[in-house]
């Protein structure tokens, strides 16, 4: 045995993958700050070298673990965009527009600590480049293509299409953190759920 692992054995590339695997789990647990690389190579298996030889230091893995949130985060919503299938194509854009707000809280809920890093700066995808995060992958490019469908059918305007992302965006993403971490923690779900609603009504009647 040469150091780099205390047992088992992994094919090229498979170590990477389970040592993000594991911190993902540790993220999902305690978000950020449970994630060390040292404990994410002891609970596979390996050496503090052999994890470093993938990941440069605990910011590189945050970044790895944040992209696999964000697949899961993306998945969730093209399983709740999946379930619209209003025949009228008006109707039909506007559900989706919800399904998406909702399934990005519902997420948030469920997964508070993978939401975290997710969307940590330093995990590399709250912002690609100065002008902001990228428009056409993940939740985000998700969320911009229910709006071109939005203007697609008439019922945004094409100079109103410009900045709706941002202000959509930041509506689901502010209520997620209230629900986490202000105020609305505290409110009982009925009444939780009832607030998203009202929300994702008034979303929809602005951008009309």
């Amino acid at each position: 045995m040469t150091g780099d692992a205390r047992s088992g054995s992994y094919h090229h590339g498979d170590l990477r993958r389970a040592l993000a695997e594991t911190g993902l789990e540790l993220a999902r647990a305690s978000g950020a700050d449970g994630v060390a690389l040292r404990e994410v190579a002891r609970r596979v298996g390996v050496s503090h070298n052999a994890a470093y030889r993938h990941f440069a230091d605990r910011e590189a893995l945050l970044a790895e673990i944040g992209s696999l949130a964000m697949e899961r985060l993306t998945a969730a919503m093209e399983a709740d965009l999946a379930t619209i299938t209003d025949d009228d194509p008006v109707v039909r854009a506007r559900e989706r527009l919800k399904a998406v707000g909702r399934a990005y809280v519902a997420f948030a809920l469920a997964e508070p600590g993978l939401f975290g890093v997710a969307f940590s700066a330093k995990a590399g995808h709250a912002v690609d480049s100065p002008a902001g995060p990228p428009v056409d992958v993940g939740p985000y490019g998700l969320l911009n293509t229910v709006l071109d469908e939005l203007t697609a059918v008439g019922y945004l305007a094409e100079d109103r299409r410009p900045g709706s992302d941002v202000a959509c965006w930041a509506a689901v993403h502010g209520f997620s953190e209230l629900c986490l971490d202000g105020p609305l923690r505290l409110l009982p779900v009925d009444l939780r759920d009832a607030a998203l609603e009202r929300l994702l009504d008034t979303v929809d009647r602005g951008l009309a």
